[in-house]
């Protein structure tokens, strides 16, 4: 059995946790996933994974996949080497990027990319997590955001602009502000993983401050959110991109835009050891291309 072939679904099973989603996505049977895990654990005399409803590492386990990860990243970026001299680009590229921007804008350019270049195979995940792109099988990752430092190469793809809105009918009922001070007297609609204590933190004067706001709803999805906002619920935090259709047809209007949170970049990010392959170079070229600059949605709004 080809060790590189081992490695490969050895590392499919870790990544999906399923040896049965693995199979699915590999297009062959369980049962071949299953006989070549069986093997693999046989000629290194050791157990590398927990069966059950869902599959974990044991220790040796996740100590093999660490390297199983480097080991198929070195190779897919030698055969990148090679096939950066053919016109057409060929192979995998496996992305991760964040649900809401995802829904509205990426996938259509997804799928026009994969389109563009129709040998090479996408493998795209939908989650708002931070993949670890050092320890999992993913070749780039899509970010947005303030990026931490780290050693990771970052292509800018647009500005990412936040806004505060609400309905019509909500500022009707309570008034709108005027200050981030006033926020304690209103219902905020707050992102768990930007807002995790029920604060909001807000430049004034070029200072950060903090500001709270009266909790009515507590969500880790920018679409409910948005949703929520429209339906008078209270004040959200949206990133422009979700925000603006509903601030053009009327349904939200913003509000404090001096003191809107600073939003920073939509970015694709990916290792130094990817720097120079053609196929992300490509793809962030590509989104660049599609969203624009100034990104489509700020084109919408500067609409009369």
């Amino acid at each position: 059995m080809n060790k590189l072939s081992e490695m490969h679904c050895f590392v499919a099973v870790v990544d999906t946790g399923s040896i049965s989603e693995a199979a699915r996505r590999m297009g062959t049977a369980k049962s071949v996933v299953s006989q070549r895990l069986q093997q693999l654990e046989k000629r290194l005399g050791s157990t590398l994974l927990e069966r059950g409803r869902q599959v974990r590492l044991t220790e040796p386990g996740q100590v093999f996949y660490g390297h199983c990860v480097r080991i198929l990243a070195d190779v897919e970026d030698a055969e990148d080497a090679v096939l950066a001299f053919q016109s057409s680009l060929r192979g995998n590229l496996r992305l991760s990027a964040p649900m809401a921007f995802s829904i509205r804008y990426l996938t259509p350019i997804l799928a026009a990319f994969a389109v563009r270049y129709p040998q090479l195979r996408l493998d795209v995940e939908f989650d708002d997590r931070y993949v670890n792109l050092h320890e999992e099988n993913f070749d780039a990752a899509i970010r947005i955001g303030q990026l931490p430092d780290s050693s990771l190469v970052a292509k800018t793809i647009a500005a990412n602009r936040h806004v505060i809105c609400a309905s019509p009918a909500y500022l009707a009922v309570h008034g709108t502000p005027q200050m981030p001070a006033e926020l304690a007297n209103h219902f905020g609609l707050l992102y768990v993983h930007r807002e995790p204590h029920g604060m909001w933190t807000l430049p004034v004067d070029d200072v950060l401050g903090s500001f709270r706001v009266r909790c009515r709803m507590r969500t880790n999805n920018g679409h409910q959110l948005m949703e929520a906002a429209k339906a008078g619920m209270g004040l959200a935090i949206l990133p422009a991109f979700l925000a603006t259709e509903a601030i053009v047809t009327g349904e939200l209007m913003e509000v404090l835009p001096e003191f809107a949170p600073r939003g920073g970049t939509i970015s694709m990010v990916y290792r130094q050891s990817h720097r120079g392959s053609a196929k992300l170079e490509a793809l962030a070229n590509f989104l660049s291309e599609q969203i624009g600059s100034p990104p489509v949605w700020e084109q919408l709004l500067a609409q009369p």
